[in-house]
C-alpha cells in the first residue's frame, strides 16, 4: 500500500473516473468506488466502505459547492431526505457498534438486493420519457403530503443502506427522486442528491473511522483524482441536456449493478487477490 506523501496513479485515476460520474449523475460514490476497490484493488470489504463513505462526502463537498452556485440544488428535498436519513444512519451505526460486524451471509443479501434494484433502476431511468409523459396521471393520484413522506422515508432507506455498505445515497437517491418528482430537471436532481449526500456521509464514514475501518493513504490517492473529477462533471450537468445525462446515468446504474453481483459472487481468493494481491497484503 502506499505511504502518506506519495501519490498512486491508478487510485488517483479511479478516483477521477469516479469523481466525474459523481459529478455529472450523482452516482458512483459508492455504487461504483466500494466494488472497484474491493475487485481491482483487492481491498478488504471493511476498509473499503468506510474510506469510501469519507471519500464520498469529501468529493461531494466539491460537487455540491459548484451545483449550489449554479442553482440546481432543490433545498427543500434535500431538508426532506436528511430529515430520514441522519436518524437512521446514527441508528444504524449505533446497531453495528452494538452488535458487530454483519456476516458474510446478511452482506450477501444486501449486495444481491442491491445489485437487483439498481438493474431494476438503470431499466426505469431508460424508460423515464415514458414516465414524464405519465407525469399529470401519477401527480393526479399524489398528494404533496405524500410526495413528502415518501421523500422522507426514502431518505431513512439511504441512511441504513449507506451506513452498511457506502451504496445508496447516489444509486436509490436519484431513481427514487426521479419518481417522486418527475418534472423536475435532472440537475436539479442530480444536485439535490448530492448535497443530501455529504453531511450523511460523513457522519457515516466518521463512525466508520471510530470504528478503525478507513485507510488514509488510499482516502488521499482517491481524492487527488476524484476532486476535479467531480468539479468538472458538476459544472457539466448543469449544462448538458436531459437527453444526454439520462442514458448516462442508465448505464452507469448498470454497471453499478453489475459490478455488485461480481462483489457478492466472486470467489473470496478474487476478492483479496484481485489485480494486485501485493496491495491486497498491505491494505488492513
Amino acid at each position: 500500500m502506499v505511504v502518506m506523501g506519495s501519490i498512486d496513479i491508478l487510485h488517483a485515476a479511479a478516483g477521477l473516473l469516479v469523481g466525474a460520474l459523481v459529478g455529472l449523475t450523482g452516482v458512483g460514490g459508492g455504487s461504483l468506488m466500494t466494488p472497484l476497490l474491493v475487485l481491482m484493488f483487492g481491498v478488504s470489504a471493511k476498509t473499503a466502505v468506510g474510506t469510501d463513505l469519507l471519500f464520498a462526502a469529501i468529493t461531494k463537498i466539491a460537487g455540491s459547492t459548484v451545483h449550489g452556485s449554479r442553482e440546481t440544488v432543490d433545498w427543500g428535498i434535500v431538508r426532506r431526505l436528511a430529515a430520514g436519513s441522519i436518524p437512521a444512519a446514527l441508528a444504524t451505526l449505533a446497531a453495528l457498534a452494538w452488535v458487530g460486524r454483519i456476516g458474510q451471509s446478511a452482506e450477501h443479501v444486501i449486495l444481491v438486493a442491491l445489485a437487483c434494484l439498481l438493474a431494476l433502476t438503470a431499466i426505469a431511468v431508460a424508460g423515464r420519457k415514458w414516465l414524464f409523459r405519465h407525469a399529470h396521471d401519477f401527480d393526479a393520484i399524489r398528494s404533496r403530503r405524500r410526495v413528502v413522506g415518501g421523500t422522507v422515508v426514502l431518505g431513512a432507506l439511504i441512511g441504513a443502506a449507506v451506513s452498511v455498505s457506502s451504496v445508496g445515497a447516489g444509486a436509490i437517491g436519484v431513481t427514487v427522486l426521479l419518481m417522486l418528482y418527475p418534472r423536475l430537471q435532472m440537475a436539479r436532481i442530480v444536485g439535490s442528491d448530492i448535497t443530501h449526500a455529504v453531511p450523511l456521509a460523513l457522519i457515516a464514514g466518521t463512525g466508520h473511522w471510530i470504528m478503525g475501518d478507513v485507510d488514509a493513504a488510499l482516502l488521499t490517492n482517491l481524492l487527488i483524482g476524484s476532486i476535479p473529477g467531480v468539479v468538472a462533471g458538476s459544472y457539466l450537468s448543469s449544462h448538458a441536456p436531459d437527453r444526454v445525462l439520462q442514458p448516462l446515468l442508465a448505464a452507469v446504474l448498470a454497471v453499478s449493478s453489475w459490478q455488485l453481483f461480481v462483489k457478492a459472487y466472486a470467489p473470496e481468493k478474487v476478492k483479496v487477490e484481485a489485480i494486485a494481491p501485493e496491495r491486497a497484503q498491505g491494505t488492513r
